[in-house]
C-alpha cells in the first residue's frame, strides 16, 4: 500500500512539474487533453423532465480542469466552446451548434475554470477540504448565473423560471460534484510545489 501511495505521490509532482515546465506545444496540447475530458464527461447525462437542460459530468470535468491546469483552464474550455460552436458534436448527447437551452452554462465553464484555476495556483500547498469545497461551490454559482440568465433568455421565461428549471434541481448533484473536486483538490494541489 506504501508502495502505491509513493507512486501516486510521484505521479502527480512529475506532473506538476511537466505543467511547470512545458514548452507553447506542450501546454496546447495539455489544453486539448483537457478538453477531451470536458468532452467525455459531457456525455454522463441524465434527463429530468422538468427542465431542458440534463444533468451532466461536465461541472467535475471543469472543475478539474481548474484544478489541474491552473491558469490555463479557460483556454481548454474556450476550445470545447469554440469546437462544439464549430461542429464537433462533443456537447451533451453528441451534440453541437449554439442554439440550445444550455449554452450559458458552457459558457460560464470559462469564467469559473478561471476562478478554479487561478485559485488552485494561490492555494497549491493547502490541504483543508472546506475551503477548497468553498471555491468549488464559488465555480459552480458563477456556471449558475450564465446558465439561467441565458435559460431565463432563451425560453423567455425570467429569472424566476429561470432558477426554479435552471438551477435548484442542480444543487444537489452539483454540491455532490463540488464535494469530488474539492477532495481530488485537498489531495493534489499541495504536489503542485
Amino acid at each position: 500500500m506504501d508502495y502505491l501511495y509513493r507512486t501516486w505521490y510521484r505521479c502527480w509532482q512529475k506532473y506538476f512539474q511537466l505543467l511547470r515546465n512545458a514548452t507553447i506545444a506542450g501546454k496546447i496540447l495539455l489544453c486539448l487533453i483537457f478538453t477531451l475530458v470536458v468532452a467525455l464527461f459531457a456525455q454522463i447525462k441524465v434527463r429530468l423532465p422538468f427542465t431542458p437542460v440534463p444533468v451532466t459530468g461536465q461541472v467535475y470535468a471543469v472543475l478539474l480542469t481548474g484544478v489541474l491546469l491552473g491558469r490555463l483552464a479557460p483556454a481548454s474550455l474556450v476550445l470545447y466552446l469554440a469546437g462544439g460552436l464549430a461542429g464537433i458534436p462533443w456537447f451533451s448527447g453528441a451534440g453541437s451548434g449554439f442554439l440550445f437551452p444550455s449554452l450559458g452554462y458552457l459558457v460560464g465553464f470559462i469564467p469559473a475554470s478561471f476562478l478554479v484555476g487561478f485559485s488552485a495556483e494561490r492555494l497549491s500547498g493547502c490541504r483543508q477540504l472546506v475551503r477548497q469545497l468553498f471555491l468549488m461551490l464559488a465555480g459552480i454559482t458563477i456556471i449558475y448565473l450564465f446558465g439561467v440568465a441565458w435559460l431565463s433568455f432563451f425560453l423567455q421565461c425570467g429569472w424566476k423560471r429561470g432558477l426554479l428549471i435552471g438551477a435548484l434541481p442542480f444543487i444537489p448533484f452539483d454540491i455532490a460534484k463540488a464535494y469530488l473536486a474539492a477532495l481530488t483538490a485537498a489531495r493534489i494541489l499541495p504536489l503542485r510545489r
